[in-house]
């Protein structure tokens, strides 16, 4: 495998993280882009081995050292919670394509989400599923649209499924992000894909290795599928103290459940993830299951 390094963007978040430490693991250098190297989190990336570099995805001029003789990146872009309608996502894929492609990077994985593909007009209803859940996914299609379109030589996009992480507090999906209370509107009983964040380290990887087996290849990527009641009854057999479901909707609400994330969550019952674990696995991913998840996470505690 080359020795150039990749520049991993998010590398203190969920996705980042988990690439940096895939490649680190494979005896890939990783330049991991933060913006404050002093954070804790950098210093954990600093000690597992990563070379920290300082940029900001909104100052495409602080990208320019980071990308420089870099031969691969890895893109992540998320929604800024404090400006929930702005265009920051897409801007920042802009931002970083444009750099990369400068500095002549050839490779870029990104990192989207899983049903980003669906082009159903009744998707992106505002009046039904309220204006952010309809922007965000407008923001996820451009930005995989400016990956596709920039002209690297080799392109592949990963669309994960709901992260198994979300079930570990703290969490969004928690009342108070930390309380037992799991505050979920979705239908309990309908089975879900589920992906643990360290595979979209692996899938990435493996892109990495064989850029060209993955050029151009979409990822519908998950590691299992199982309802949430399913989840939490084997999450429930491994913990001290159970989670507790909602008994219906509006005991979810009744528990403080974020209204956008309530409607984003409707969504996801009329447009279920498409990804499945045997699209990984058709290309030779190896994945995680929930049950495995749930033990390695005990073990961790």
């Amino acid at each position: 495998m080359t020795t150039e390094p990749v520049l991993v963007t998010g590398a203190t978040g969920n996705q980042g993280g988990a690439v940096t430490r895939a490649l680190l693991a494979a005896g890939r250098p990783v330049r991991a882009l933060v913006r404050n190297p002093s954070s804790e989190a950098a210093r954990r990336l600093a000690a597992a081995g990563a070379t920290l570099v300082r940029g900001d995805l909104d100052d495409p001029a602080s990208l320019k050292g980071p990308a420089a003789g870099a031969g691969a990146v890895f893109s992540i872009q998320t929604a800024d919670y404090a400006n929930l309608m702005a265009d920051f996502e897409v801007q920042r894929a802009r931002n970083l394509v444009t750099v990369s492609r400068e500095a002549g990077i050839e490779q870029i994985v990104h990192s989207s989400v899983s049903g980003a593909g669906n082009d159903d007009p009744g998707a992106f209803d505002e009046e039904r599923w309220g204006a952010f859940p309809a922007h965000y996914w407008r923001s996820k299609i451009e930005a995989e649209r400016v990956v596709r379109e920039a002209g690297f030589r080799t392109w592949t996009i990963l669309r994960p499924a709901g992260f198994m992480e979300n079930l570990k507090q703290p969490s969004l999906w928690f009342a108070q992000f930390t309380s037992d209370r799991l505050t979920v509107v979705n239908d309990l009983d309908v089975a879900r894909p589920w992906i643990a964040v360290q595979d979209i380290g692996k899938a990435t990887l493996a892109a990495l290795v064989d850029p060209q087996r993955f050029h151009e290849v979409v990822l519908e990527l998950a590691g299992d599928e199982l309802s949430l009641r399913r989840a939490v009854e084997i999450l429930n057999s491994l913990r001290p103290t159970p989670i507790e479901l909602p008994n219906d909707p509006e005991q979810a609400i009744a528990w403080g459940i974020p209204p956008e994330l309530a409607k984003s969550q409707r969504r996801m019952d009329t447009y279920p993830a498409p990804a499945r674990p045997a699209m990984a696995h058709a290309l030779g991913i190896e994945t995680t299951t929930f049950q495995q998840w749930a033990h390695e996470t005990a073990r961790s505690r």
